[in-house]
């Protein structure tokens, strides 16, 4: 393979049989998706995950009552309070939070593994834990989801029917709270229409992973291109 098809092979969304050499040459990025409940977060990082190849969604450890239709292991990893405490204090998250009364918390040897092995990953994650996050883990892509108004996001919540309306009333005050740190993230986009908001998401993604920072030059055939080198 010549430099250049190399480097695009690198660059490139469509998995073909070199894919893995490609992966292997970079470490995988992480993608932090914040937004109020409501905002279409699951929705769109769930067809995120499946439109674009090397793009995992991050599990969550939670002490949240597990709901219907959701799988342990795959929406999120069901813990007891007891256990996520302990897990705190062996140092075992990146980053956690509660919110609603139930915490939230992103494994940190989970994230590594994978972006160690070339993979992309997506993370779903309230503003509290996406400020400690850019603490530690400064390499990151954080992107905010506004929705198109508080009214929108009061028809999502009621509509959804999972939520009491009083605890509708508590995540629409703290969904204005939330919304005034949204300049605090590198990219923002308003979920008015799902389509839209998924091609720009996309366009983010694809954007971050053209980036020359994340060519190995290994991919030169050991030449170095350096700036300021010939």
């Amino acid at each position: 393979m010549s430099n250049i098809a190399s480097i695009l092979q690198q660059m490139s969304n469509i998995p073909t049989n070199e894919d893995a050499i490609a992966i292997s040459r970079r470490r995988g990025l992480l993608f932090v998706i914040s937004g109020p409940s409501g905002a279409g977060k699951t929705s769109l990082c769930t067809q995120l995950v499946a439109r674009l190849p090397r793009l995992r969604f991050s599990i969550s450890y939670t002490t949240r009552p597990q709901r219907s239709g959701e799988i342990d292991g795959q929406d999120y990893a069901f813990v007891s309070k007891d256990a996520f405490q302990k897990m705190i204090g062996d140092d075992e998250f990146l980053e956690w939070a509660e919110v609603y009364g139930h915490s939230y918390g992103t494994h940190r040897t989970t994230i590594s593994q994978s972006l160690d092995e070339g993979i992309d990953l997506l993370l779903d994650i309230d503003e509290q834990g996406a400020r400690q996050l850019k603490k530690t883990f400064q390499e990151g892509v954080f992107i905010y989801l506004l929705p198109p108004s508080l009214d929108a996001l009061r028809t999502r919540l009621q509509t959804r029917g999972l939520d009491s309306q009083e605890s509708i009333q508590m995540r629409l005050e703290r969904a204005r709270d939330e919304m005034q740190h949204f300049r605090e993230y590198t990219y923002i986009t308003v979920n008015n229409d799902l389509n839209q908001s998924l091609k720009e998401l996309e366009a983010v993604i694809t954007a971050e992973r053209m980036k020359t920072t994340y060519v190995s030059e290994t991919c030169l055939g050991g030449q170095r291109h350096a700036q300021g080198k010939e």
